[in-house]
């Protein structure tokens, strides 16, 4: 073996496909921005690059949340390890929870408990891949299925949610990019990175869609219910009779508390195809090889669901629905940039660049990147979720930090306008 500085070489290195997966995911992304941050710049950083709010006081959790985490830990009860799936009161009352909005019953054998959604994600697109297969993804969409699928022998295959119709999912790209080794297709409702809404008719055309496929429907439902426009929230489990739907979700979202990882996985199939097929034992071995959340936490789940006040939501969708009329307002007043259609759902927006107006801004990274050093206002660029020359604008902030952040958009753009 040859010798380096005197000693044998190290026989081991870095996996460099791993090295280069954070430059599609979101957290990495924003990490990068985060490093061309004027240090001079003495105002606030205004963060509306990510989906965490709990940093600020007016999205703070419901207190019952609070008080049935100290309850579980101060009982003693839930200082063991959990089952792999975890405890069966935590599943049972997410199963009763999620049943409410479905024509059907779902069991505790239906739940697993995941660490968060992002490990829903992970053990959903394990358990499906084999060499050969492939998976149909929304574009734009959460990129972290994109950064997983190929650890999972899962070939990418992109679908266009389309602008120009609330961003529905473009059905004909979804039929012409199957093929016999298409295993599923993943929807977002409500929609990360858009702000769209499904309606129930869309959603049971996606159903019908897949059924015609032979695929399944891989539903992933963080936002659900955090829907604030004329189109109410409907789950994909309501089309579980049509197609075997495997509904990925979390407290993060709704409860407002990313940092305690909740996240479920749940297998929507009144007909038994998903057991049949072995996609629930797979599921089962792979929870067997991973981590779970922590016990005490899932200890609360059943007083957190069975007590949460409906006037802790409403206040939350009243803050969102405000939140969302301040930047749809803002961006409208801003030639610049353009949102197609004004979010009825989850924290964000996309926003189109108008780089025919803007000088010396190359793309949206660019603009991302100059705007964090020239402003201290972190927004994502569209590239990190599959659009380029958009951005992505998160509205789940203080309305004033909202407001100033929007303001030195504003500014930063007529500072780069093209000279008439």
């Amino acid at each position: 073996m040859a010798m380096e500085n005197g000693s044998k070489r190290w026989g081991f290195q870095s996996n460099k496909g791993l090295n280069t997966a954070p430059s599609i995911r979101v957290r990495g992304v924003i990490n990068a921005l985060m490093e061309y941050l004027n240090k001079q710049d003495e105002r606030p950083l205004i963060p509306l690059g990510n989906g965490d709010p709990s940093a600020f006081p007016c999205f703070r959790t419901t207190s019952v949340a609070e008080d049935a985490v100290v309850h579980a830990l101060k009982s003693a009860k839930y200082n063991c390890y959990a089952p792999s799936g975890g405890i069966l009161p935590a599943r049972r009352a997410i199963a009763d929870h999620l049943s409410r909005d479905l024509p059907y019953k779902l069991s505790a054998d239906d739940v697993f408990v995941t660490l968060g959604c992002i490990h829903a994600i992970e053990v959903t697109l394990r358990a499906l891949g084999r060499p050969g297969t492939n998976i149909l993804l929304p574009r734009p969409g959460f990129p972290y299925y994109e950064a997983v699928a190929p650890q999972t022998c899962l070939e990418v295959r992109h679908f266009d949610v389309l602008p120009e119709k609330g961003w529905e999912v473009d059905l004909e790209a979804v039929e012409a990019l199957a093929d016999e080794n298409t295993v599923a297709m993943v929807i977002i409702n409500s929609g990360n990175p858009c702000g769209n809404v499904y309606s129930y008719e869309h959603l049971k055309e996606i159903a019908e869609t897949a059924r015609k496929l032979g695929i399944m429907v891989i539903a992933d439902e963080v936002y659900g219910h955090l829907t604030f426009g004329s189109t109410p929230y409907v789950p994909m489990g309501v089309f579980g009779s049509i197609v075997p739907v495997l509904s990925l979700g979390s407290m993060s979202k709704r409860w407002l508390v990313p940092g305690w990882r909740i996240g479920w996985l749940v297998a929507i199939d009144p007909n038994g195809i998903l057991k049949r097929s072995g996609v629930v034992d797979s599921i089962c071995s792979c929870l067997d090889l991973s981590s779970n959340p922590a016990t005490f936490i899932q200890g609360a789940i059943p007083e957190i669901l069975e007590n949460t006040k409906k006037d802790f939501f409403l206040k939350i969708i009243n803050l969102l629905r405000e939140a969302v009329d301040i930047c749809y307002d803002r961006i409208q007043d801003n030639p610049y940039i353009t949102c197609t259609k004004k979010p009825e759902g989850s924290m964000f927006l996309m926003a189109k660049l108008n780089s025919s107006l803007l000088e010396g801004i190359k793309d949206d990274m660019d603009f991302c990147l100059k705007l964090a050093k020239e402003e201290s206002v972190i927004v994502l660029p569209g590239i990190a979720v599959g659009m380029k020359n958009w951005i992505r604008i998160s509205f789940a902030i203080e309305p004033s930090a909202l407001e100033d952040g929007l303001g030195r958009i504003k500014s930063f753009c007529e500072r780069h306008a093209k000279k008439q």
